[in-house]
């Protein structure tokens, strides 16, 4: 159902100097709960997948020693930004790639280092379902005296059209006529619980975030 492939691309010392929650799954579906002109709700949904950091997946911190978490001992800290998506839904694999910048600054910058780090990048589908997920690594490198790194990777996932479609008869119920006078005319069709869970289920999020460790986690939840 959905494949993801990972490149990461090394660059020269930086130049340049996310935290956020998977996108709601039913967010594309219907701006607003707007009704158009002919009293169907007017449908904005894409079928390429949300790009999104998950909370406390977009930066990382290394200790030396690595056992301590006092600020002295911060060794290198680095951010995922530019999250970027390149979405091409044309035929019945939709192929959706994600770039992203990681920008890094290390303490000690007395000789010339680098450094490697890990990131996933995952499709779940429902707002719940992983459906896949790999771990790929972004390689930094500093010069001799420079305290600032910047590299760029990418991640590409497929999902198949069937899949992040929806099925016929629920698309019918959000976008069929009403009139005024009709029972149901003021109720949103997204309150029908059937109705949100067909929508959920043809609906993805591609998540990309540093791959930590259980302590680099509670680091970043507790700091």
């Amino acid at each position: 159902m959905a494949r993801i492939t990972i490149t990461a691309v090394r660059l020269a010392t930086a130049r340049l100097a996310v935290m956020g929650l998977a996108v709601a799954t039913l967010s594309a579906c219907a701006k607003d709960n707007q009704f158009d002109e002919t009293g169907g709700v007017r449908i904005t949904r894409s079928a390429c997948p949300a790009l999104a950091v998950p909370a406390y997946t977009g930066d990382i911190t290394l200790f030396d020693p690595p056992a301590s978490r006092e600020a002295r001992a911060i060794d290198v800290v680095a951010n995922l930004t530019d999250l970027r998506a390149n979405c091409n839904d044309a035929g019945e694999q939709i192929v959706s790639q994600a770039t992203f910048a990681v920008q890094a600054r290390r303490t000690n910058t007395a000789a010339a280092r680098d450094v490697t780090l890990p990131f996933f990048a995952t499709v779940v589908r429902g707002g719940s379902v992983i459906v896949s997920k790999q771990v790929g690594r972004v390689a930094l490198h500093f010069d001799a005296g420079q305290a600032r790194a910047t590299a760029t990777a990418t991640a590409t996932t497929g999902i198949t059209r069937a899949a992040a479609t929806l099925p016929p008869e629920i698309e019918t119920q959000l976008t069929r006529k009403r009139k005024p006078t009709d029972a149901d005319a003021s109720i949103d069709p997204m309150a029908d619980p059937a109705t949100r869970a067909a929508v959920a289920k043809a609906s993805f999020e591609m998540l990309i975030g540093f791959q930590l460790s259980n302590e680099q986690l509670a680091y970043n939840v507790t700091r």
